[in-house]
């Protein structure tokens, strides 16, 4: 693995950040005071996107982000997770909830890349999906599902109820996990495709939320919800040997993708601190020693470094993806670390800019919030940690809790 951005992502990187400056930062402020608002500007954005996506196996999006093995292509290989994550850290740099907002950018979409066979592929091609997991009584750990999915003929009953389901008033589909069979346990979970408009399906309520107000976050309830045996992802059999394993792969792609949201929003936070910083005199040399530098100075070489540690290791899972070696741990070693560092990165950034980082007039304040969720979905700081250290020790998730 190189530390270098591959020289092919360049332009598409390039690309994103201009997207992210002269798109994104200008209509920020307005969507934040605009809650459940639908940002009409990325309709014409994400028909962009979708042109230059077309047909590339290194596009910019979740839609890339797969295991799949692209072609015949052997030896080392920089492929769609990897470019997805650069292109997710450029339009982070921009606006978090104006890139979850975006259409067919979902992690529904990267859900569906992931675990999809072909035939689905291509049926759900232009989609713009949702992603449902979490419920009532059920947060942090997936395996506790109970949203069931009864067979009948060529179609499923869907019966339950999904929480902070972000997009999921807006877009097309959801990806809906649910079991098959609860006293088989965790092998008997799966996930459906329910398109928009499903008899049965009722989105129930917005949530209002601390950040990334330009996302529309939905509770949906489903009651006697057929969806087609067709719309499945992936094998419906139920592998009590292979377990959670087949619906959890989908993490392995979308936590990485996360991660890099993180990464995205800490370096806008760093970027625009500087800036204040150098207007208020600090100098910011790197060749003099961290004791002769302000306190300020000194604190931002630090975030800078945790930064850094932090990007590196979700391109490192982005790229173990790509080349299809199991990330399971990087893929959650990165989401750690990346949500972390970003809560503390943006809160000190307000820190350090005093009262201007508290006030309307920087987003300094706008990006502390939005970081918050980054630390949250797609899995909490405490369960990364957890499933890090069953890798380490390889125990099971019934062995160590």
């Amino acid at each position: 693995m190189y530390l270098e951005t591959p020289k092919k992502f360049r332009t598409l990187q390039n690309q994103a950040r201009q997207v992210a400056e002269n798109y994104l930062r200008p209509i920020s402020r307005k969507y934040d005071k605009a809650e459940h608002a639908y940002p009409k500007e990325l309709d014409l954005l994400a028909a962009l996107l979708d042109g230059m996506n077309a047909g590339s196996p290194d596009a910019v999006g979740a839609t890339s982000a797969s295991k799949r093995k692209a072609g015949a292509e052997e030896g080392v290989k920089n492929g769609g997770n990897l470019s997805a994550c650069l292109g997710v850290m450029e339009m982070c740099w921009g606006d978090t909830g104006l890139l979850l907002a975006m259409p067919r950018q979902g992690l529904g979409n990267a859900a569906i890349a992931a675990v999809a066979n072909e035939e689905q592929l291509k049926r759900f091609s232009g989609t713009w999906a949702a992603m449902a997991i979490t419920e009532p009584g059920c947060g942090s750990d997936s395996a506790a599902i109970r949203t069931t999915a009864t067979r009948e003929g060529d179609h499923y009953l869907l019966n339950g109820e999904k929480i902070f389901v972000t997009s999921g008033a807006r877009a097309d589909a959801v990806v809906v996990w649910a079991t098959l069979d609860k006293g088989l346990g965790r092998a008997a979970i799966k996930s459906f495709v329910v398109e928009k408009g499903t008899p049965g399906m009722t989105v129930t309520r917005l949530e209002k939320k601390l950040g990334i107000k330009a996302s529309d976050t939905a509770s949906i309830s489903f009651s006697d919800c057929r969806v087609p045996a067709a719309n499945l992802l992936g094998n419906a059999e139920i592998d009590v040997q292979k377990g959670f394993a087949g619906v959890m792969e989908t993490f392995d792609n979308t936590r990485p993708l996360v991660a890099a949201m993180a990464i995205g929003v800490a370096k806008a936070s760093l970027d625009r601190t500087r800036e204040l910083l150098k207007k208020a005199g600090c100098r910011f040399d790197y060749c003099q020693p961290l004791l002769s530098a302000s306190h300020a100075e000194a604190t931002l070489y630090r975030l800078e470094a945790e930064w850094e540690a932090a990007r590196l290791l979700t391109l490192k899972a982005a790229w173990m993806a790509d080349n299809r070696l199991p990330n399971s741990k990087e893929a959650s070693i990165a989401k750690a670390k990346a949500g972390r560092v970003a809560n503390e990165v943006t809160l000190k950034c307000v820190e350090l800019a005093g009262a201007l980082g508290y006030g309307e007039e920087e987003l300094l304040e706008k990006w502390a919030r939005d970081s918050k969720i980054l630390d949250i979905f797609e899995g909490t700081q405490q369960i990364q940690l957890l499933i890090v250290a069953r890798r380490l020790l390889g125990k099971s998730s019934s062995q160590l809790k």
